[in-house]
């Protein structure tokens, strides 16, 4: 058995000065918004800056992931080329095709919803998840809010998310964690990598200390792997 040192992605940076705080501290990926209507959506402009001054930066700089939502193709390969994105994070209904022809690497998003229908209800995630692990990409595991793509905000039942750790699949861990809760996230659940937003805010913005908390804390709880 070996000890694996969680992934911590901080998204929703709309700043320069939250997005090295996040390097700063150890986070591994920073996500920025492009899905039309969210609070918290850059524009191509304010995004290629924002990534420029981070990566012209020193000390290690976390992968910059862009978030979409069933958008057309041609605009999110546009995104990822003029904003020097490292990755895509596809939040809404695309298909592995759509995924594949991102032209970057890709977490896809998995939603959860609170009340499954399946009596196990791991087993539909994880046919649903190795679909697009098998074909190379990364899965996160999200809260299902009807009419909302993106980041919920809110939790689900992580004994289902346990019971997929269980049976050797990893995943990104996402909805309503915080500093408060990710040290117990990260004991019961086993994930390979945790993902906050709103949870390391004050007042709608981003809160340098408690992003910080978020990222030690995350750390120091390593997840067991055999």
């Amino acid at each position: 058995m070996t000890q694996a040192v969680t992934k911590v992605k901080i998204c929703g940076i709309r700043t320069l000065s939250d997005a090295q705080v996040a390097a700063q501290a150890g986070a591994d990926f920073i996500g920025l918004v492009f899905v039309p209507g969210r609070r918290r959506r850059l524009e191509l402009d304010e995004a290629r800056k924002l990534v420029e001054g981070l990566k012209s930066g020193p000390g290690e700089i976390p992968r910059v992931v862009g978030l979409f939502a069933d958008q057309p193709l041609e605009e999110v390969i546009h995104t990822i080329e003029t904003c020097n994105l490292d990755m895509a994070q596809l939040c809404g209904t695309e298909s592995l095709d759509y995924c594949s022809d991102t032209k970057a690497e890709v977490i896809k998003v998995v939603h959860v919803p609170q009340s499954p229908s399946s009596p196990e209800p791991h087993r539909e995630l994880v046919k649903k998840m190795t679909s697009y692990r098998e074909s190379g990409f990364l899965v996160t595991l999200d809260r299902l809010v009807e009419g909302l793509q993106g980041g919920t905000g809110e939790s689900f039942d992580w004994s289902i998310a346990a019971a997929v750790a269980e049976s050797g699949n990893s995943f990104i861990l996402a909805g309503g964690l915080s500093p408060d809760n990710v040290a117990e996230a990260v004991t019961t659940v086993g994930p390979w990598g945790v993902d906050v937003s709103s949870g390391v805010e004050t007042n709608g913005n981003k809160d340098h200390d408690k992003m910080r908390d978020f990222i030690s804390i995350a750390k120091q709880r390593s997840v067991l792997k055999s």
